[in-house]
């Protein structure tokens, strides 16, 4: 996995930027209820996202949270009221706030138990009509049809963490129920053969691949062997499920 204290300096400028925070935001602020006035971010990263969060809703109080302290710097620096926290036990009491988010975190958790603890903590801390608005399948977005995607094929990782009926699974054991979904661009996200290989070099595939022992070497080889490999492929599509909590 990353070391994402050293990755907070340049995720942003790595990472489509403002436009994919923009659009991520966007399409949380879809699945939110305008009624809402707290939001937690788990998982937050550098706050890119969280920041236009609050910025396009004034009367939504926004929050975060992130396990990793250079990520937790930076996002305080955005949005003020950080806490550094594991997802999985979030420092807040019961029936709290009105939504929580998590964008690009469970994918990262390799252990059904993590992955169904950060469900369950989300239904904890929301109050009786609250959402969890959370991204599913994000690694199968990327790449899709493309000659980057038949190289990865066969390294692909076979249970990804944030399949879609994993979650909506977790979420029902913790008395959450799925009440609707959107979609967004990733922009910047779409690789070149080339930058994927290198990406594929520095471990960036992690909870997408399986590279044991040299794996990684000759997936790279293939990937710099394709045609227009310096051209980047079609930028991703990420889905998002809204579920509430009962009454």
């Amino acid at each position: 996995m990353l070391d994402y204290d050293t990755e907070a300096a340049v995720y942003d400028a790595t990472r489509g930027g403002a436009p994919r925070a923009a659009a991520a935001a966007a399409a949380v602020r879809e699945l939110v209820p305008s009624s809402a006035r707290t939001l937690l971010d788990i998982g937050c990263g550098t706050g890119l996202v969280t920041e236009r969060m609050a910025l396009a809703r004034p009367g939504l109080r926004v929050f975060g949270t992130d396990a990793s302290y250079g990520m937790a710097r930076v996002a305080r620096r955005r949005i003020g009221a950080v806490a550094l926290a594991d997802a999985r036990r979030l420092p807040l009491p019961g029936a709290r706030v009105d939504a929580v988010a998590a964008i690009w975190l469970l994918h990262l958790l390799r252990g059904a138990e993590d992955v169904r603890a950060v469900v369950s903590e989300a239904a904890r801390v929301l109050r009786p009509g609250g959402v969890f608005v959370t991204t599913v399948d994000k690694d199968a977005a990327h790449d899709v049809g493309s000659d980057i995607d038949v190289a990865f094929a066969p390294y692909l990782n076979a249970d990804p963490s944030d399949a879609a009926d994993l979650i909506v699974g977790y979420g029902s054991e913790a008395g959450l129920a799925v009440v609707g979904e959107a979609h967004f661009l990733g922009h910047g996200q779409g690789r070149s053969p080339s930058s994927a290989a290198h990406a594929v070099r520095a471990g960036y595939y992690a909870s997408r691949l399986h590279l044991p022992g040299t794996a990684a070497e000759r997936l790279a080889a293939a990937l710099t062997a394709l045609p227009e490999p310096d051209r980047p492929r079609a930028a991703p599509r990420y889905r998002l499920l809204a579920l509430r909590r009962s009454d």
